[in-house]
């Protein structure tokens, strides 16, 4: 996808977030991340389920699987609390 479907999915999605969305249409980033699942996958079509907690400094502070979407978001929740209390 280039230029104005790009920007047409986008405004699909727009839900007034704080930051940017991001279309891996090619999953380079989905690569980058470890997250693009083989070819022979019968899921292949759809990335591993994973999510990171970047500290204030841009890095990784922590990496999630996320296999219970329901208590995933506590899970950070606390470990960003535990971040806030650490500087």
């Amino acid at each position: 996808m280039e230029g104005r479907a790009l920007r047409d999915r986008a405004e699909a999605f727009d839900q007034e977030f704080p930051f940017r969305l991001l279309a891996d249409v090619d999953r380079s980033v989905g690569r980058a991340y470890g997250v693009v699942r083989p070819p022979e996958d019968q899921y292949a079509a759809f990335a591993r389920r994973f999510s990171y907690l970047i500290d204030p400094g841009g890095r990784i502070a922590r990496v999630y699987e996320v296999a219970d979407v329901k208590r995933h978001a506590d899970a950070v929740l606390a470990d960003l609390e535990r971040l806030r209390e650490a500087r």
